[in-house]
């Protein structure tokens, strides 16, 4: 059975997108030293196992909370808005008409690779990306400020925000493997 510890109540710190890092870091440390299996050796079998499973939930609440975009992914799963397959994971047709030009050079490049235009599509994907990413930034920073009523329509948009950087990501993905063949 899954831990459905939550991973910002395990290490005492606010629910949000934007962490103190050096925090962070510091509770992780604190808790590897209190809970590494040496210092519990010599307890029962019992504590021994609690031990040994609150330092891997403490490892996989670090890796997680540590990695900005597993973070996202992470609060936005909490919330449940993020299922795998789900219909609801669609992106909007706004920003796919957007890509759509972004798409068709993609597929002109996997017909005949050119560098030049490879670079001028990343640079593209990387300007479209830096939109994102400035558009989003007030959101996720005050985010633990909003009032609980207030949150839904701030996790709604965070999420539209991470679909559309995944999407992002596998062009990017793609322009690598092209961008390695010529």
């Amino acid at each position: 059975m899954p831990d459905t510890t939550n991973y910002f109540a395990f290490y005492d710190l606010p629910e949000a997108f934007l962490l103190d890092e050096a925090a962070l870091k510091s509770r992780y440390y604190q808790l590897s030293r209190e809970l590494h299996p040496d210092f519990h050796a010599q307890d029962t079998p019992a504590a021994q196992a609690e031990a040994l499973r609150l330092s891997t939930l403490n490892t996989d609440a670090y890796r997680t909370l540590a990695n900005p975009d597993a973070r996202m992914a992470y609060l936005l799963a909490q919330h449940g808005l993020l299922e795998e397959g789900s219909a609801q994971n669609q992106l909007p047709a706004d920003f796919l008409m957007e890509v759509m030009d972004l798409n068709e050079q993609l597929m002109e490049l996997e017909m005949e690779p050119d560098p030049a235009a490879t670079a001028r599509l990343d640079a593209d994907v990387t300007a479209l990306a830096d939109t994102l990413d400035a558009g989003i930034q007030p959101v996720l920073a005050g985010y633990p400020q909003l009032p609980a009523d207030h949150r839904p329509a701030a996790l709604a948009q965070v999420k539209t925000y991470y679909l559309k950087k995944r999407y992002l990501l596998r062009l990017r993905q793609q322009l690598a493997t092209f961008a390695a063949r010529s």
